[in-house]
Formats: structure tokens, sequence, C-alpha cells
């Protein structure tokens, strides 16, 4: 089963795996990095790490259209529900074996307000282990953390990571989280969407080149792909 993980800007992803399409924080509406056609991109599945509008984006509109399962934490999912999505609840530390593979929920290190300003319980990160048992793990908005070490002791094959600072990690955290999961590739995403996140992504992908072992750093412009 193929894997293949798309960034459309921000923190929006897009991960083909098989058959399935998935999206994480489909922010595509108001989004200034973003293209994507909300009326046309498909979805099986989405992926929501945490309940602020800039994550939250277009879902309930992407779900409504397609009939996509929404996985999130209990209070996104229930507040997902009540707007007509169909909607899968699990919580940090909880996996669950979905068609596309086996989602556990990690811990993240942010706030998780709703757009209406009601309460989102805890953000999340999502490790991802697909039935060829590659391992992505999508950290979310999240400032640096000691455990995850213990993520990288599942064997990574791929981490998304926030790099923009001021909201999450910044560049030097995010080198730090690389050291500590020791991916074989890394995505930096959560950058440059406005200026108080603009970083040099290419010089931080350089770092983690000459400074990260044999980690492999990918810089992608909004709408370009890697297949693992």
């Amino acid at each position: 089963m193929s894997l293949k993980v798309t960034w459309f800007g921000h923190a929006a992803l897009g991960l083909e795996v098989g058959y399935f399409h998935v999206l994480v924080d489909p922010f595509f509406t108001g989004s200034p990095v973003s293209n994507v056609n909300v009326d046309t991109i498909p979805a099986d599945f989405i992926l929501v790490t945490h309940g602020h509008g800039d994550h939250v984006g277009d879902t309930v509109a992407i779900a409504r259209r397609t009939g996509a399962t929404v996985i999130a934490v209990y209070e996104v999912a229930n507040w997902l529900a009540a707007r007509g999505v169909q909607t899968h609840a699990q919580h940090l530390g909880g996996g669950y074996r979905h068609p596309f593979g086996h989602l556990k929920l990690t811990m993240a290190l942010h706030g998780s307000s709703l757009p209406d300003g009601s309460y989102g319980g805890n953000p999340a990160g999502f490790l991802l282990t697909t039935e060829e048992d590659k391992k992505v793990y999508i950290a979310g908005d999240t400032g640096l953390f000691g455990d995850m070490r213990l993520i990288g002791e599942e064997g990574i094959d791929l981490a998304v990571l926030p790099i923009g600072d001021n909201f999450t990690m910044g560049p030097e955290d995010a080198l730090r989280a690389v050291r500590l999961i020791q991916p074989r590739h890394v995505i930096p995403i959560h950058y440059g969407t406005w200026d108080v996140i603009e970083q040099d992504a290419r010089r931080w992908v350089e770092r983690v080149k000459s400074e990260c072992g044999d980690t492999k750093a990918h810089l992608l412009k909004p709408g370009e792909s890697l297949t693992l």
C-alpha cells in the first residue's frame, strides 16, 4: 500500500494511503497560501489536530459533501457532530485501527478553543501506522517536549513538524525535535502563512541535513508531494 503525503500550505496535508484519501487540518478558505478547491478535493477521512480555526478550516463543508469521517479528540468530534458531520472520537494515548491504518493520538503542547470560543479539549498529534508498517508522526501545533523521544522509539518513517515559532516550535526547537525523534524523513510545516510565522525553511532543511544524522529533510511548496 503506497503512501503519498501532500502539503497544501500552513498545516493542511493530504495523505493518499492506498485507495484512501485522508486530509489533515484542511484550512483552505481564507488561507493566503492555498489554492485548493474545497468543492472538488476528495476525502474519505479528515483528521483534525485541534479546534483552532486555521486547523478546523473547511472540515464541515468537505465532510458534508464527501461523507468523510472526521477523527479528532472527543470535544472537537462532538462539536463537529453537532454540525452534521460523521465523526470518530479518540483521545490522547488512544489508538484505533481505521481502514487506512492504525491511528494513535499523541500529546501536543498548545491550545484548542473552537471557532465559536467553546472548549475544544486537548490538542493532539497523530501517529499513523499503515498496513505496510510505515509510520508517520504528524506533530500538530506544538512546542518541544521530551517525550518526542518515546514517539521516535516507534521507528518513524516521516515526521511532519511545525517550525514557524510564536504559536509553535521555532526552527531551533524543531531541530531538537528531529534529534529526539530521529525520523527517516522530515517535512517542515506551519510557517510562512503570515509574517508572524515567517521562517527560512530552506535554511532549516539544510541544517537538518548537516546537524541531524541520517534524517532526510524535504522542502515542499504548497501542492507538492512526497511518496514513501
